[in-house]
């Protein structure tokens, strides 16, 4: 949630004209990753958690492209991109942890004799 209220705010500095472009593509893919995660979480398997974490793991990286090509492009200084990169690789890390714990509680359950 942190990571979209950041890149709301660094959007909103972003060429008036990009507000239905780049801003918006970009304003998507931040709310489409916790936005994801809540989905999951709320789902009653295991496996159907783990499908919506590889989609907000899409939308992770789409969103770290559209970043960088802002950065690129020159709507955004790297002074100022900085932290919401720094965010955005410490919500990656933390995407990949959940996914890596779930596929191991999977791979116990699966491992263990069937229940009487």
């Amino acid at each position: 949630m942190d990571l979209a209220t950041d890149v709301h705010r660094l959007t909103k500095r972003f060429p008036s004209y990009e507000v239905f472009g780049l801003s918006s593509q970009i304003r998507r893919a931040a709310v489409s990753i916790p936005s994801n995660v809540a989905e999951g979480a709320a789902r009653r398997t295991t496996r159907e958690f783990m499908a919506f974490l590889h989609i907000a793991r899409g939308s992770f990286a789409e969103l770290e492209t559209q970043l960088q090509l802002a950065r690129d492009v020159g709507y955004v200084c790297e002074q100022d991109l900085g932290p919401t990169l720094a965010r955005l690789d410490e919500v990656g890390r933390l995407l990949n942890a959940v996914i890596s714990g779930l596929r191991q509680r999977q791979r116990l359950a699966s491992s263990l004799p069937p229940t009487p």
